[in-house]
């Protein structure tokens, strides 16, 4: 046997098996949708309908609708989630999920969030891994079974060095398992962007960021995430183009998604719960019941 298949952790032949069934599965899904949305053209007009809780069509516009949200303070902003995982915190609703990072998911569509699940969503545009880690203890009274964490492109574009991305990020794991230990965390890859073809009004900035360095960087993440305990959902691969950008059909401009961008992530958040998480949330309930 070789030195490298020696060497080889167990578990990145697992991950790589998850993930690789995750990306089937998802364009596979992708794909019938698009088949039956195409067979079906007469009773489904457009990719915007979608049937939310059997309530039936639902509009969901190109660009989310975040409203008054748009035009808040990052403290304004801090004061409305405290409020907010305070409510989570009071109630304590079943099957509590948790999404926390930047813009990408604070504009997830709440239609769009797989159901099944009471969803918290902590998100702030413009957020950073540093500005995440001081503000993860506003939902330390909440009893989530899964917290999703996607942070760093904002690190990136402000010149953030990779070493203090992913010590921020570790910081973020450790506190995440130890105020939430009965939690699944799941860390999320960071998403390349759009290359040249970005619109974003901070183009040049996502310019000088490859998505090489991206998808290393998402490399390393998922290295700490194995020895933190913590799970890496890898959803880098399911936006990339052949050229290793973001694809245009998945995005606004070139770095936030629009609605077809958010229905892969659903997917991936639906199937990865259904193949990685559902074993392990089943048998921690069944463990507390003891």
């Amino acid at each position: 046997m070789s030195t490298s298949a020696k060497t080889f952790p167990i578990w990145a032949f697992f991950s790589l098996l998850t993930n690789g069934v995750l990306l089937l599965a998802v364009i596979l899904l992708i794909w019938q949708q698009q088949k039956l949305t195409a067979f079906f053209g007469g009773i489904i007009t457009s990719p915007e309908q979608i049937n939310v809780n059997n309530s039936g069509p639902v509009a969901i516009p190109a660009i989310p609708d975040l409203g008054r949200r748009h035009q808040l303070s990052y403290q304004q902003w801090v004061d409305i989630l405290k409020q907010e995982a305070k409510v989570a915190a009071d109630r304590r609703p079943v099957h509590l999920t948790i999404l926390a990072g930047d813009s990408l998911s604070l504009w997830f569509p709440t239609e769009l969030l797989p159901g099944g699940k009471n969803w918290l969503n902590q998100g702030i545009s413009g957020e950073t891994s540093k500005g995440l880690l001081k503000r993860l203890n506003i939902f330390d009274r909440t009893q989530p079974e899964v917290i999703f964490v996607m942070i760093g492109i904002n690190d990136l574009i402000r010149g953030i060095d990779d070493k203090v991305i992913l010590d921020n990020h570790q910081q973020i794991m450790s506190y995440l398992r130890r105020v939430h230990p009965t939690a699944e965390i799941v860390v999320q890859s960071i998403l390349p962007h759009g290359g040249e073809e970005a619109t974003w009004q901070g183009r040049d900035k996502l310019l000088a960021i490859t998505n090489n360095r991206i998808r290393r960087l998402n490399e390393q993440l998922q290295s700490i995430s194995a020895k933190k305990g913590v799970k890496f959902l890898n959803l880098y691969p399911l936006f990339t183009n052949t050229q290793g950008n973001l694809r245009q059909e998945f995005t606004t401009d070139g770095l936030h998604l629009n609605r077809e961008g958010y229905i892969v992530w659903r997917s991936a958040l639906q199937i990865y719960s259904d193949i990685e998480l559902k074993p392990e949330i089943q048998r921690v309930s069944g463990r507390d019941k003891k």
